[in-house]
Formats: structure tokens, C-alpha cells, sequence
């Protein structure tokens, strides 16, 4: 085929790609996965075309015209994830997220852990007030008063109270990262011993008929903590899982792959707790109304949920520019 005829059969091929890339210049943010899709097929047959008219006419005018457009093309796909920002967005929004897919079950766990250790703690309290200095450290049950929930709220140092508990957070959460190596031994006394305390101080709380405003206290940044903290035991969970059950692959390949997606899922929920630690420093203790503190609760599982539904969006538009490269 000569150059003019094969100009005149696919012309409007890449003409329509000239204006597709052009929209994704111009105006991003109304692209949708179909325009991903469609120029996953342009780029393709573009390439094609470039490929052939390269062999034949290596200098012709339309070949140089024909490797710009692939270029552009190429430069789109691949523009978010060439730069460090993009790179930190796909982490947070595609990759991240495809770890926690995978880890469900072992997140699952960890969960069904705390509330195993949380319903014993209410019940044991339930059962014998007495039960509380057993199931609290040392020092910390002569300071339950549930009469003096929500007092002093003047004298609290949040910067400060905020700092410490989001370092203690981001502890424990390491903690039960590295433990993994104890077949997850330590991740599951974390978790059940955590819940312990919880359910104890619930059970604590609602013998006084003050539930309503324990919660209010609680579930503020406890939705985020909670979270971050499941993702964290439940990443221990599976590294102490594949010490023991490693697999078709050598039991060293299998532990240091775990160790590796782990350490993501950490890095993962270290913004989760600075924004439970912001939210547990400065509202938690503040002179807000309880209703305001369960609709902060509210808006940070609105916020998770979002973030995991936009997450999924994204992991299909990211799935569709794969294509690309195929």
C-alpha cells in the first residue's frame, strides 16, 4: 500500500486519538474509564500503523507525523506516574488498596480478634466490677470515674496530648508489624488484650448509665484508629501465617514477600493515625456536644468508606491504562 492510500484509511483513526488526547489535556477531569478504553484501542492501532509505515517509509512525512501522535499518546498514559506525586497518589489510592483486598481475611481476623477480647472484657466486668482491676493495668482502674467524663477539658494540652497518642499509635502498630515473626502470636495478644480494655471500660460505663456519652468519647477517632489498627495486626497476622503454612514456594520467599506487603500496609495506615491522633488530641476532649462528636464519627466512616469506593474507581481507570502497554 502506498502512503496516500494508506493516509486516506486511517486518518480518521488518528485524527480521533489527536482529539482524545487533546481532551485529556484540556480537560481531565471529565474523562471516564470509556475514555481510557478507547484510547487503549487508538494507541494500539496506532502504533501498529507506525510500525508498518516505519518499515516501508521510514522518511516519509506521515511516519514522522505518526510517531509525534504515539509519543503524545504514550506521554499521556504514563504522565501520572511518572512523577513522585503520582507515584504517592497510586500508592494511596490503587496499590494500597490492592493489598488490603488481598489481606481482607487476615484484616478480618484481626477484627473478629478485638471483639473476641472486647465481649470477653464487657462480660467478665459484667459479671464482677471486681473483674476490672484483673483486666486493666496496674494503676489505671482507681482513675474510671464515670461521673467525671468530659471534665477539665480547659486544662488538656491537645498539641501535646495529640502528639503522644499518635506515637503511641504508630508503636503498637509497629509492634504488631515486626511481632509477625512470633507465627503472630503478639499481634493476637494485641489484639485481644486491646479489646479486653475496651469492653471492660464499655462494661464499666454502662453499669453507670453512661454508655451514650462513653461512645461519644470513643467512636470519634476510634473508627479511623480501629481501622488502621486491623490493617496493621491483620498484616502480623499474615507474615506469622506464612511462617507456618509457606506454601507451594520456600518458606523464606514467602515470608519475606509477606514481610514486604506488610511493610506497605504499615506505611499505609501511618496517615490514619495522625488523623486519629489530630481528632483524639482536639475534639475527642473538647466542650463539643456529644451529638457533634457522633457526627464527627459519622463523617470519618463516611470518609473511609469513600476513600475505599473512589479507591476501587480508581483501580479500574488504573487497570485500563494497563491495557496500554500490553
Amino acid at each position: 500500500m502506498n502512503v496516500t492510500s494508506f493516509w486516506h484509511t486511517h486518518k480518521s483513526t488518528w485524527a480521533e486519538l489527536d482529539r482524545l488526547l487533546d481532551r485529556f489535556h484540556k480537560r481531565p477531569r471529565e474523562i471516564g474509564a470509556a475514555d481510557i478504553d478507547r484510547l487503549t484501542l487508538l494507541y494500539k492501532k496506532t502504533s501498529a500503523h507506525l510500525a508498518y509505515i516505519r518499515t516501508y517509509h521510514p522518511h516519509d512525512e506521515v511516519t514522522r507525523y505518526l510517531n509525534r501522535l504515539v509519543a503524545r499518546a504514550h506521554n499521556v498514559a504514563y504522565k501520572q506516574q511518572s512523577t513522585s506525586g503520582g507515584q504517592l497518589s497510586r500508592f494511596f489510592w490503587v496499590h494500597l488498596l490492592e493489598l488490603i483486598r488481598k489481606r481482607l481475611p487476615f484484616i478480618g481476623w484481626a477484627a473478629v480478634l478485638f471483639l473476641i477480647g472486647g465481649v470477653s472484657g464487657f462480660a467478665a466486668v459484667m459479671a464482677d466490677p471486681l473483674n476490672l482491676y484483673f483486666v486493666l493495668p496496674e494503676g489505671m482502674a482507681e482513675q474510671i470515674d464515670p461521673g467525671r467524663l468530659g471534665q477539665g477539658h480547659e486544662s488538656i494540652d491537645s498539641p501535646m496530648i495529640s502528639t503522644l497518642i499518635m506515637i503511641n499509635n504508630i508503636k503498637v502498630a509497629i509492634l504488631a508489624f515486626i511481632s509477625g515473626v512470633t507465627l503472630g502470636l503478639v499481634p493476637l495478644y494485641l489484639l485481644l488484650f486491646n479489646g479486653l480494655l475496651i469492653g471492660a471500660l464499655a462494661a464499666v460505663y454502662w453499669q453507670a448509665n453512661a454508655s451514650y456519652a462513653f461512645w461519644a468519647y470513643i467512636l470519634p477517632h476510634g473508627v479511623i484508629e480501629l481501622t488502621a489498627i486491623f490493617i496493621a495486626g491483620g498484616a502480623g497476622l499474615h507474615m506469622g501465617y506464612r511462617l507456618l503454612v509457606p506454601g507451594p514456594y520456600h518458606r523464606k520467599y514467602q515470608f519475606l514477600q509477606a514481610a514486604k506487603e506488610s511493610a506497605q500496609l504499615l506505611l499505609g495506615t501511618l496517615p490514619l493515625f495522625v488523623v486519629a491522633g489530630i481528632i483524639e488530641g482536639y475534639i475527642t476532649p473538647s466542650a463539643l456536644s456529644l451529638e457533634a462528636k457522633y457526627a464527627v464519627a459519622i463523617l470519618t466512616l463516611i470518609a473511609i468508606a469513600g476513600w475505599y469506593a473512589y479507591g476501587l474507581k480508581r483501580q479500574r481507570h488504573s487497570a485500563s491504562l494497563a491495557l496500554i502497554s500490553k
